[in-house]
């Protein structure tokens, strides 16, 4: 963990009064032309309600240079993540970006740019034509050249965002370990799984960086009742116990409370949770928080560090909201409701 942000969160855990250590956001990266709304809203409304982490989902949206094959169209240049590192800087907030890795490499029948640029890192080569019968398609963990790739990117990203952090996603990962792939075939799940959060933390470490994931593959969807979306239903759960315990997890549910970030804190990691549109859902996750920070060891509370509020509408849409400058699109307006009554309770009880 960067010493610095340690200082604080330390800081934060022993005086008394003081608010949660994490009290974040997450949001999928502005399109260029949203760039003078993003700003707005970092330097206006984050100081106002309170946020001090801000995780951007960058995904491929970035113009890299090391790697420029493997960018959108809509990509940022970096002049403009230039401009969110200021705006975040001016509001003192915390800068973490995110490219969403292992899972998650398409999105209906849209395959994202790794895979666009490099299908032979594809998990599943050749098999299901426009993305038909599948959620999302997955890279290879295995396969000889991707890190060196992979590893282009985050760097590329994180020293533009002057970032001490790096969220990589890993969430609803469905392809892994697939017949399909001559490398993956018949290894055991979790195997797959930690042997990539493993290697991304090492090398984020190298660079004294740390690293952030979604939690639900580090979770049995069988054994807690959760199910296979917000947990895991392919085997990839025994993971938790082959990584290392300086691995962030966000801890997202968003139908119900489940009470897994104290379990994560318990197994050694620092934990935040994560809801995303229901109210009733983030406001009970918080006081589960408070609740086992009040009653736990000191070094298990220690570990609940806070809340991080999803969004899944897009950046320009959610800050329109907030705004109240466009109220027509629902979704987004779940998620603004959402933070505002998480953020207002963050504000009023400490």
């Amino acid at each position: 963990m960067n010493p610095r942000f340690l200082l604080l969160t330390l800081c934060a855990l022993a005086l008394p009064g003081q608010t949660l250590p994490v009290r974040g956001l997450h949001l999928s990266a502005p399109r260029p032309e949203e760039m003078d709304l993003a700003e707005r809203f970092i330097r206006e409304a984050l100081p106002k309600e309170g946020v001090n982490t801000l995780i951007v989902e960058f995904g491929y949206r970035y113009q890299f240079t090391r790697r420029p094959e493997v960018a959108e169209q809509d990509a940022l240049s970096r002049e403009d993540v230039k401009r969110l590192v200021a705006a975040a800087r001016q509001a003192g907030v915390r800068l973490i970006p995110q490219i969403n890795l292992l899972g998650h490499q398409s999105w209906a029948k849209t395959t994202h740019a790794l895979l666009r640029a490099h299908p032979e890192f594809d998990e599943t080569p050749g098999r299901y034509p426009d993305n038909e019968g599948i959620y999302c398609r997955s890279y290879c963990p295995r396969h000889p050249g991707v890190h060196a790739v992979v590893f282009d990117l985050i760097d590329e990203l994180v020293e533009a965002c002057e970032a001490d952090a790096f969220h990589a996603g890993m969430d609803e990962v469905f392809l892994l370990g697939e017949d399909d792939c001559p490398r993956c075939r018949g290894a055991a799940k979790a195997e797959l799984f930690a042997g990539e959060v493993n290697a991304i933390r090492d090398h984020l470490a190298r660079s004294n960086r740390t690293l952030w994931i979604w939690g639900d593959r580090l979770l049995d969807g069988e054994v807690t009742g959760i199910g296979k979306w917000e947990a895991s239903a392919n085997g990839t759960a025994p993971a938790l116990k082959m990584i290392p315990n300086d691995v962030v997890i966000c801890d997202w549910h968003y139908e119900a409370a489940h009470p897994t970030a104290s379990y994560f804190a318990i197994a050694g990691f620092q934990v935040v949770s994560s809801p995303w549109r229901k109210a009733s859902v983030a406001l009970r996750q918080l006081d589960l928080i408070r609740m086992a920070r009040s009653n736990a060891s000191p070094a298990v509370g220690a570990r609940l560090l806070g809340m991080v509020q999803t969004t899944w509408a897009g950046f320009g849409k959610f800050a329109k909201g907030y705004f109240r400058e466009d109220t027509t699109d629902a979704r987004a307006m779940e998620s603004v409701n959402c933070f505002r009554e998480l953020f207002r309770e963050l504000r009023n009880q400490k």
